[in-house]
């Protein structure tokens, strides 16, 4: 056996990469602009250490940046419709009854106070205080792998509030203020509406904490894993008494045999251990779901407990529940990898459409990474278990 057989380093990865580029064609209205397009997707996967304007024409062997800065200002397509393509390319790779939508956001550090929604506000990515602009995205992941499939600048209130500024950004009329978790619960609604096959719904606490978010998928019977704060308010009827409580207050009540030891997914360096366990609040649904209080405690340090809320049929086991949690880090690969390696924080447009366009553009760029990975594993779990080639050593 030759070992670009077992090594899956067969993968005509250049017909893939026209495939993809056929795929997304129809967002475009002119054949220049899908060649602008492709030769936009080429520079990401470029080993160009910038995906600026400058930088991409050059590796397309364009004169100057004019095409390249047109394809994200000037001329005209709909982003969405290009979005609406690539969520339709990853989710027809990567889709499974058994797949989890992630909801999180992420941050895109700025200079100066011209580009589209940027403010001085709290980047998760910073881990601080910013000027910034700060995008809503929604991932899909299940057993074949994971991909961005969605995404919505943030509009602060000041933004939202100025008309100038709007104009000058061409920023929708349409595009009013939404809180971030309205935004998510608009986002996940419409994707769930066209049918993104969905085990669980997953986000931080940024959404977790939010009612309307959770009630928006109570309402539809869509299960959920969502992290919450350790003293998110919890009001309980208990023998026709409201009992006002916290997640750290319920589950610090546990004896030492609620507590199992599982597996939250494959870490970097192997399966990453916690020990888990539930507490169901309120009573079973007349579609049979059950809300819980989920906990995962460190093994090292006893302290250290996450919270969640679950809902989800009431036969769903406590492993399943620890599983679909430990899904939420798949959307932080997809921002390293969108980042680090295709210049997802690179947009230099400063308009609404432009930067829609810019991460529309890397999403597309991503899923096709996506689709190699996605085909390598089929093709693993497609072949039968044999033993390790012969060495050619004796013993």
């Amino acid at each position: 056996m030759a070992v670009s057989v077992w090594r899956e380093t067969l993968v005509d990865w250049r017909k893939s990469l026209e495939e993809l580029k056929s795929f997304v064609a129809p967002a475009f209205r002119r054949i220049e602009q899908r060649r602008t397009a492709g030769a936009f997707i080429d520079g990401l996967l470029s080993g160009a250490e910038r995906k600026t304007g400058w930088m991409l024409s050059e590796e397309a062997g364009f004169d100057k940046p004019y095409r390249i800065q047109s394809l994200l200002g000037r001329s005209s397509w709909s982003a969405d419709a290009l979005c609406d393509l690539v969520r339709k390319y990853a989710v027809d790779i990567l889709g499974d009854p058994e797949g989890v939508l992630v909801v999180d956001e992420t941050g895109f550090l700025k200079k100066g106070e011209h580009s589209v929604g940027v403010a001085r506000q709290y980047s998760g990515t910073a881990g601080r205080v910013e000027n910034c602009q700060i995008g809503v995205f929604a991932a899909y992941a299940s057993r074949w792998g994971h991909a961005l499939i969605d995404r919505q600048l943030y509009l602060p209130k000041a933004w939202a509030e100025d008309p100038d500024r709007r104009a000058k950004a061409h920023v929708p009329q349409e595009v009013g203020f939404a809180t971030k978790p309205q935004m998510a619960r608009a986002m996940v609604s419409r994707l769930l509406d066209e049918g993104v096959p969905c085990a669980f719904v997953l986000a931080d606490a940024v959404y977790g904490s939010d009612s309307g978010f959770r009630r928006m998928l109570e309402q539809r019977g869509q299960s959920y894993v969502l992290a919450v704060k350790s003293t998110h308010t919890l009001r309980l009827v208990e023998d026709d008494h409201l009992i006002q409580t916290d997640p750290a207050t319920l589950t610090g009540e546990l004896g030492p045999e609620a507590w199992r030891p599982l597996a939250a997914g494959e870490g970097a360096k192997g399966p990453r251990l916690y020990e888990w366990a539930r507490l169901p609040i309120g009573k079973q649904t007349k579609d049979g779901f059950i809300k819980w209080v989920l906990a995962r405690r460190s093994r090292h340090d006893r302290a250290s407990i996450a919270y969640y809320f679950a809902y989800a049929p009431a036969n769903t086991t406590l492993a399943e529940l620890a599983a679909a949690a430990g899904l939420r880090w798949t959307i932080e690969e997809c921002f390293l990898r969108a980042k680090d390696d295709l210049g997802l924080d690179h947009c230099e447009a400063r308009s609404w459409h432009g930067w829609h366009r810019h991460m529309s553009l890397v999403m597309a760029t991503a899923a096709f990474l996506a689709k190699l990975s996605a085909d390598q594993r089929r093709n693993a779990f497609g072949k039968v278990n044999k033993t390790s080639p012969a060495t050619g050593r004796s013993a």
